[in-house]
């Protein structure tokens, strides 16, 4: 472990919550009580993190790069209460959902809430640049979602297909947080390119152990069921590279628990994915990723936060949850 990596996480974290409890401002109770449950409820905080570890790479640590990582968190949040009620989701991160605990309407009109806070962020940042790259990664999520929403039970969906979904679903807002870091310190467009690839190759990486996880993770570390994603009808990598590697018995199995909404014994489809090595085959495209993401920012100067980021990207692939 990179001592010097959890001593500059903690620092950044403890800046960017103070920034979200300043930003989190609301005349109505309820949208800052349900946005302070989804916020406070145990996320990671690495997109707004690594926007914030960026701009230090390059000497910036003003207030604006802490504004733009809370702009970042608040998007990201949204994200993730739509997302709840769009897959019914009951859990996430080991408690009930907001949409569970306040109901759909709730969790909908306050993620919009976020949505229209972080673009106030925003213009008080005032940079051109910035509102069109979060412009384009907004738009673009959102377009990742019905993408993935359109290829539900869909067993023919391909690798490149499902790298199209995760780039525009995930990897978007870490490729967008990453180079917002570079344009507030006021860097060279290259440089801010090659951030935007690390942050692209970490979410990447990053969505892929998540769908590992959703199979081969401990319920208590992920906080939610193994197999939600083929309950929800979503199929994931390691079932992409099952599906084209399986025995027509291994397809027809794994076919109908697709069908089913995984209604099926899971532990038979996991020891599909171990024969078959899918898991392991997922985990090495992950791990090309993270390789890639380093390559990116290998021409930063040398610092502790250039260090961290790599040791970021590093954990992400061992990571638990």
């Amino acid at each position: 472990m990179n001592n010097g990596w959890h001593s500059i996480k903690g620092e950044l974290t403890s800046r960017l919550d103070g920034e979200i409890a300043n930003q989190l401002v609301s005349q109505v109770p309820l949208i800052g009580e349900v946005a302070r449950y989804t916020i406070n409820s145990g996320g990671k905080r690495v997109r707004p993190i690594l926007l914030m570890m960026a701009a230090a790479s390059l000497g910036c640590t003003e207030r604006k790069a802490t504004q733009l990582a809370a702009a970042i968190e608040f998007v990201h949040t949204a994200t993730l209460l739509h997302d709840d009620v769009v897959d019914s989701s009951s859990v996430r991160r080991g408690s009930p959902t907001a949409n569970e605990r306040f109901g759909n309407a709730a969790a909908v009109l306050v993620g919009d809430f976020l949505y229209s806070r972080a673009f106030q962020i925003m213009v008080d940042v005032g940079e051109a640049k910035v509102f069109r790259i979060m412009a384009d990664a907004t738009n673009d999520i959102s377009e990742g979602e019905v993408l993935q929403l359109s290829n539900i039970k869909n067993i023919e969906l391909t690798v490149a297909s499902y790298f199209e979904i995760i780039h525009s679903k995930t990897s978007r807002l870490f490729e967008a947080a990453s180079m917002l870091g570079g344009i507030i310190a006021g860097c060279k467009s290259d440089i801010a390119n090659n951030l935007g690839q690390y942050g692209a190759h970490l979410g990447t990486a990053f969505q892929i152990v998540d769908d590992i996880l959703d199979y081969d993770g401990v319920e208590a570390n992920i906080g939610k069921k193994l197999g939600d994603d083929l309950s929800e009808g979503k199929v994931t990598l390691p079932m992409i590279h099952a599906l084209e590697n399986g025995s027509e018995a291994d397809v027809a199995a794994m076919t109908a628990a697709i069908e089913d909404s995984g209604q099926v014994d899971l532990d038979s489809i996991i020891k599909i994915f171990r024969r078959l090595r899918s898991l392991e085959y997922a985990r090495e495209l992950a791990q090309r990723e993270i390789e890639a993401a380093e390559e990116s920012i290998a021409n930063l100067p040398s610092s502790t936060y250039k260090e961290s980021m790599i040791e970021m990207a590093k954990q992400s692939v061992s990571r638990v949850n």
